[in-house]
């Protein structure tokens, strides 16, 4: 049985554990509601230029080429993965759900024949993929977020895949990240980047695009494949983007809860050894009277 001294000694490191979740906690929940605004600020930009991209590329002639970023290499042979995490910690299964929805990706492709490339956005999930896939990673970025996440740096990496397409690094490109709903429910999603993939319509959306005039004739101005070979490079970042705002606003959530339930349970820990050394120091007490009174009686 532990001494009173070993007791003392664990209750104090579990309260000042205790004051460092709390403290944590309290800064999570300062960050998550920027983020959270960040996030759902973003959403509809992104999603509607993805619609309107996709609308675009439906209506060009028929038979009519396009951009390679829009058309893809005509080959599936190369894919490359880019998994979004964290650079930190301590944010309960943030990162672990995102590298396990990424090893199951890259297990299907790796069965399916195809050469498989990964780029990682984050220490954490490089960390976590080097353990099965270490020479399956071509690039890590890290500190994306320090000082603070800008447009620029999503547009640095769209850039950075736009020249490893266009160097025939990879045909098929595709990002995972988690989609922020609340504090305590994360997404994991997948979303194809390279060759450009439409987003699924929402249900009252496409309700109301086939409620629209049959065959209504646009006209643009300059000529479709021009406006794509403008938009597309544009969209990526965009996209890139929107997932980074997404994944820093569940990393925060997550953290958020990860260090409210840690609090939580160093209370519980604290209450149960509190318990247990008031027993222990009974315990004592008891002892030493039989002792005295056991003396007394001998002599």
């Amino acid at each position: 049985m532990a001494s009173l001294k070993d007791l003392r000694v664990r209750i104090s490191s579990v309260k000042s554990t205790q004051k460092i979740t709390s403290a944590m906690k309290m800064v999570a929940a300062a960050k998550l509601r920027r983020a959270q605004e960040q996030a759902e600020a973003g959403r509809p930009y992104a999603e509607r230029m993805s619609r309107m991209l996709g609308s675009l590329a439906s209506s060009m002639t028929e038979g009519k080429g396009g951009p390679r970023l829009l058309t893809g290499t005509g080959s599936q042979a190369v894919h490359l993965v880019v998994v979004a995490t964290a650079d930190r910690g301590l944010c309960g299964g943030f990162n672990s759900s995102i590298a396990r929805e990424a090893r199951r990706l890259i297990g299907e492709l790796l069965r399916d024949g195809k050469t498989v490339k990964i780029l990682c956005v984050g220490r954490k999930g490089r960390d976590q993929l080097r353990r099965y896939h270490a020479n399956l990673i071509v690039d890590t970025i890290e500190d994306i977020a320090k000082p603070r996440l800008s447009f620029d740096k999503a547009d640095d990496i769209g850039r950075h895949l736009i020249a490893m397409f266009e160097a025939g690094e990879f045909d098929v490109c595709t990002l995972i990240y988690a989609r922020f709903r609340s504090a305590i429910s994360q997404i994991v999603t997948r979303q194809q980047l390279i060759p450009f993939a439409a987003e699924e319509l929402e249900a009252d959306e496409a309700a109301a695009k086939a409620a629209g005039p049959a065959g209504a004739v646009y006209d643009y101005e300059p000529e479709e494949e021009r406006i794509l070979q403008e938009l597309l490079p544009r969209n990526l970042s965009v996209q890139i983007y929107r997932a980074l705002l997404e994944n820093n606003a569940s990393e925060q959530g997550a953290r958020m809860t990860a260090m409210d339930n840690a609090t939580r349970n160093a209370g519980e820990m604290i209450k149960n050894l509190t318990l247990v050394y008031n027993r222990t120091r009974q315990a004592v007490i008891t002892k030493e009277l039989i002792e005295i009174v056991s003396a007394k009686e001998a002599m």
